[in-house]
């Protein structure tokens, strides 16, 4: 009764330890499970600060100055009146501190002279017409040459002229544009109102008919000065482009 006993014993912890091998060797031939993905960071927070996308037009100022849509199937030089889109520098460098334009402190600079309608639409890549043969001549006023040849075959394709004399025009356009002094010195910095940027704007450019300045900002903040212009670049009260109604903005200091 005792050795039944003990055998029964034995054969119980042969099974038990049977029953562990078999799990042992299970567990040992799964295929091992990879780690789970990181989380995928945005392409703006992965992209290194000195590659902004240039030849994507979403520098601030662009899409909070229009608000109407984009028409593909335009031809060159059907379009209703310009507008020149001034970006503040120092706002853009203060997120793309590496960018070839920052470094050199510099104010407002031209984004581009945008062909528009008056309804808020506008046309955009009206031909596939080659660019300037020298772009680094406009980098004065267009701070990087893949902007100025950006800016070409989004927009001065648009225009019906060749490429040299819409980059002459766009020079004629932003120098005529009298910069008030003092922006985004003293208060700027802690708040202004936007009506009072565009006083200024007003009060340095006399001859401007009222409402041919916009003001573009975002996250309360100003980003670009928009001037209306008809086809001939004389100035002229805006149609169809949005201002800013933020109560208050702040402008980054040079």
């Amino acid at each position: 009764m005792a050795n039944q006993s003990a055998e029964t014993r034995a054969q119980h912890i042969l099974n038990i330890a049977g029953a562990l091998l078999l799990t042992l060797f299970a567990v040992g031939c799964q295929a091992p499970q990879p780690p789970a993905p990181a989380r995928q960071e945005s392409a703006r927070a992965q992209r290194p600060a000195n590659e902004y996308p240039y030849n994507q037009d979403d520098r601030p100022g662009r899409r909070r100055s229009r608000r109407g849509r984009p028409d593909a199937q335009a031809a060159p030089g059907s379009f209703d009146f310009y507008l020149l889109n001034l970006s503040w520098s120092p706002e853009f460098c203060a997120t793309h501190g590496n960018s070839p334009e920052c470094g050199r402190h510099l104010g407002f600079i031209v984004h581009g002279l945008w062909p528009q309608y008056d309804n808020g639409d506008y046309p955009e890549h009206c031909s596939d017409a080659p660019g300037p043969s020298n772009p680094q001549a406009y980098t004065d006023m267009i701070p990087t040459t893949g902007l100025v040849e950006h800016e070409w075959q989004t927009h001065g394709t648009c225009s019906g002229l060749s490429p040299d004399t819409f980059f002459a025009g766009v020079r004629r356009a932003y120098t005529a544009v009298k910069i008030p002094s003092g922006i985004g010195a003293g208060s700027d910095a802690d708040g202004v109102t936007p009506e009072q940027v565009l006083a200024r704007f007003a009060q340095a450019n006399p001859r401007y008919p009222a409402g041919s300045f916009a003001l573009s900002c975002g996250n309360n903040r100003l980003t670009a000065i928009g001037v209306c212009l008809n086809k001939d670049l004389q100035p002229e009260s805006c149609q169809g482009v949005r201002t800013c109604r933020a109560n208050s903005i702040r402008v980054t200091p040079r």
